[in-house]
């Protein structure tokens, strides 16, 4: 399995169910090559090409035990285990001020609560300070983490865009799911760390 091979199977592990412009986004390979790898694991019988009303590539049994397998070889091989961990530790600790964060963007901090309508710019604007400030520390972990594994490397660009998007009004991209909001490639991140390590989800939640 090529290191091309790992990525896109390691996405389609992540999201389920994803078309190739996503696939490129999140393994921050081009198009061509996603064509390529896809097909290459079409024919090796771990991806198959969904149609209908939601089309798109996802793994079958086969592609899921090659890269459970795959993963570990990585970390082994790599020697990145700990690095690795530390950075799994370290975004552990912001999860649960993240995810508080992203209740009160949908949420009026209220007694009792209310849904968030976006009508009140100071509140909207406190919200993104306070992850403007989570980003500032996540971001050099999620470097960290890009030098201990390259396919590590496309969620710094991601954050950044959903952050960027964000800051220039895309409110959307702060929650939104499926569409690479912020809390979308958090929310990868966290399960592809819990996946690399080989940490079940009861283990690693928090």
């Amino acid at each position: 399995m090529t290191a091309s091979d790992l990525r896109v199977l390691n996405a389609l592990r992540l999201k389920g169910l994803a078309g190739e412009g996503v696939l490129a986004i999140a393994t921050g390979l081009d198009d061509g090559e996603v064509r390529r790898v896809t097909a290459g694991l079409e024919e090796a019988g771990m991806a198959v090409r969904r149609t209908g009303r939601m089309p798109g590539w996802s793994m079958t049994a086969a592609g899921r035990a090659a890269h459970a397998r795959a993963v570990a070889a990585e970390l082994e091989s790599s020697g990145a285990r700990d690095r690795v961990d530390a950075g799994y530790r370290a975004i552990l600790r912001l999860n649960e001020p993240f995810k508080a964060l992203c209740t009160s963007w949908q949420l009026r901090e209220l007694e009792p609560p209310v849904v968030n309508d976006h009508s009140d710019p100071d509140y909207d604007a406190a919200a993104v300070a306070r992850l403007v400030d989570i980003h500032a520390e996540a971001a050099p972990v999620v470097d960290a983490l890009a030098g201990a594994l390259q396919r590590y490397a496309p969620y710094r660009p991601r954050f950044d865009t959903a952050l960027a998007r964000i800051r220039s009004g895309g409110l959307d991209w702060f929650t939104k799911p499926l569409i690479g909001s912020y809390h979308d490639v958090w929310m990868e991140l966290h399960e592809d760390l819990l996946s690399t390590l080989g940490i079940a989800r009861r283990e690693g939640s928090t």
